[in-house]
């Protein structure tokens, strides 16, 4: 990166700030580049992205508006287009499409919105628009609406919810909805191309979330991480490992050391494609990013970088989850 100014050498640097959006003041920390010979302040469009995700987030946990992750699932849910997902909610043609795609829901819309994400709310919507599907559509729709209210989906959804901890988008899980899945395949990912031991595991699944939030303004998976004397843990672990086990996603081999026995991750074959939609190109630029990072080490090593990040720092005496916050302080990463 070289200064617009001059051509010479630029700093980051990140500062604790507000900034006002929608009439109200969010707290945030501000990234910016300063040109070392004039001390002006410049930003680029990934650091514009950022700056504004961060106030974004807040403004719809503050009002209970959907992210764009839950938004897009709720309509797949459902299997209709998002011109008909705006008929169903008497929004614009084009609203649902452009709120999929980032666009900010007033809080009214967002709002209900986000009660329709409850199948019997959803119904009610569907039978007073009824008019704006197609008879095909409606009855796919209450195809769908039937699966939902069956009760074994009900309770995988509860476990699910109840497993990761956080059961809804915050900062203590980088504003991601929960995602057993997503975080299978993250075992998966570093089962395969690491083979890291369970402690070691704990830390990779703490730094690619905390690491894509640094750069993004987003976790990966979900999870709640709390501060152990080891380091970083995903919120049950070792209930999530073994659902991550029992489906297939990884194996684990107890290996015997001279005083203990280890468990070690492994994994013949990636159990999804690049291509498949459960990940963004800058997640798996993360998972990648990390498995490198680590690549060869062994566990005591990186438990000992984990060591040095003040999220773990200052929150081990208590045990406390680690606010999201934190990434922007990571040092290894």
């Amino acid at each position: 990166m070289k200064s617009p100014f001059t051509g010479g050498a630029v700093r980051l640097e990140k500062r604790r700030t507000t900034l006002e959006y929608r009439k109200e003041m969010f707290d945030l920390v501000y990234h910016c580049y300063v040109c070392a010979d004039t001390e002006e302040q410049f930003t680029d469009d990934a650091m514009d992205l950022l700056n504004l995700t961060q106030v974004h987030n807040q403004y719809r946990v503050k009002y209970g508006i959907p992210f764009v992750e839950e938004i897009k699932e709720m309509r797949e849910r459902y299997g209709l287009r998002a011109a008909k997902m705006s008929e169903v909610f008497g929004f614009g043609t084009n609203v649902y499409r452009l709120y999929e795609g980032g666009e900010m829901p007033t809080v009214a819309n967002g709002r209900l919105i986000k009660l329709a994400e409850q199948p019997d709310e959803f119904k009610r919507l569907v039978y007073l628009n009824k008019h704006a599907l197609e008879e095909h559509e409606y009855s796919k729709v209450q195809k769908k609406l039937h699966q939902f209210f069956d009760h074994w989906n009900r309770g995988m959804a509860y476990y699910e919810r109840k497993l990761m901890g956080c059961e809804v988008p915050n900062i203590y899980n980088g504003f991601r909805t929960p995602r057993l899945k997503k975080v299978a395949a993250m075992v998966n990912f570093f089962a395969h191309h690491n083979k890291p031991f369970l402690t070691a595991m704990n830390k990779l699944m703490f730094y690619a979330d905390f690491g894509h939030y640094k750069e993004h303004g987003f976790g990966i998976s979900g999870a709640c991480y709390q501060a152990y004397e080891r380091g970083p843990v995903p919120d049950n672990y070792g209930a999530i490992y073994n659902d991550v086990v029992n489906k297939g996603y990884a194996d684990i081999y107890e290996i015997d050391f001279d005083n203990f026995v280890g468990e070690q991750f492994q994994a013949d074959s990636l159990q999804f494609t690049a291509d498949g939609g459960l990940f963004t190109d800058s997640e798996l630029a993360m998972l990648q990013k990390v498995s490198e990072r680590f690549k060869g080490m062994n566990t005591k090593q990186i438990v000992d970088i984990s060591h040095r990040e003040s999220g773990w720092q200052q929150n081990v005496d208590d045990q406390n989850h680690i606010n999201f916050m934190y990434s922007f302080d990571l040092k290894h990463l």
